[in-house]
């Protein structure tokens, strides 16, 4: 499920530390800051008011694949240094400490990455270990409900039929994902054209959600570039997104649910 967390104080260190394992063997795919400024009428120039870092970070834990975004406001304190050939996206276990009502991070063991901030926030996704596909994967999608009961097999079927593309839909013979949380999967094959190449389909992977409500669904394009398939996984996405409140996933970036359709058409979207 969609994971979002306030970290204000202590105890919400010690949760952060426990729920992510420290990070130990992630790596940061996304570092971002953003300063806001203020104009200062007295002086008559712009005053800095705030310093925001995000980092994205990708690690494994518990048979999941988990993608986190920390958002760290009110950075008074940060830094990144490497030196040639040093990688500081690596992360063996971060250390954190919470003094004077601020909450100090090192990333790295010899802290080269290190930040000190008011507050943070975590969110994150989790979807099952994939293994490997015989066929190509070009293209990945998921979605993580906050909350109910996934779709049916019965409801992707008539999403695209009412879309104009009908599919045939085949369970997966060989579960393709690890873990306890994984529900179903199959393919769903554009049905009745005869264009698209023997093998090539969407597989859709649904599965719940370790802690809590919600689900997740996973979409991928196997094959070869094909337009009917990227077509059917565009318009699912699209309608699942729509129907369901939840946050998307394509590569390492988080997009709330409301905010997809207008994401993709920016040209953003690898799907």
């Amino acid at each position: 499920m969609l994971m979002q967390h306030a970290i204000k104080t202590v105890e919400d260190l010690r949760w952060l530390m426990a729920h992510t394992g420290g990070f130990r063997s992630g790596y940061v795919t996304d570092l971002q800051m953003s300063k806001r400024r203020l104009f200062d009428e007295e002086s008559g120039r712009d005053v800095l008011a705030d310093t925001t870092v995000s980092m994205t970070i990708r690690y494994q834990l518990r048979g999941m694949v988990r993608v986190a975004k920390l958002v760290m406001n009110g950075v008074t304190d940060f830094s990144i240094f490497e030196q040639e050939g040093s990688d500081s996206s690596a992360l063996s276990v971060i250390q954190a400490e919470c003094n004077d009502g601020r909450l100090r991070f090192w990333f790295d063991p010899q802290g080269e990455l290190y930040a000190v901030c008011e507050d943070a926030h975590l969110e994150e996704i989790a979807t099952p270990i994939l293994t490997e596909q015989v066929l190509p994967e070009l293209a990945r999608w998921t979605f993580q409900g906050h909350s109910g009961e996934a779709p049916t097999i019965a409801w992707f079927l008539m999403e695209l039929e009412d879309a104009g593309v009908p599919c045939s839909w085949a369970i997966s013979k060989k579960r393709r994902a690890n873990g306890m949380s994984s529900r179903w999967e199959g393919d769903l094959t554009p049905a009745g054209d005869g264009q698209s190449p023997r093998g090539n389909a969407v597989r859709v992977l649904v599965y719940g959600a370790q802690d809590g409500e919600g689900f997740g669904v996973v979409l991928r394009a196997l094959g070869t570039p094909d337009r009917q398939v990227s077509r059917v996984l565009t318009i699912l996405a699209d309608r699942i997104a729509q129907r369901y409140a939840g946050s998307c996933l394509v590569g390492t970036t988080i997009i709330p649910g409301r905010e997809w359709e207008s994401w993709r058409s920016r040209g953003d979207a690898r799907a």
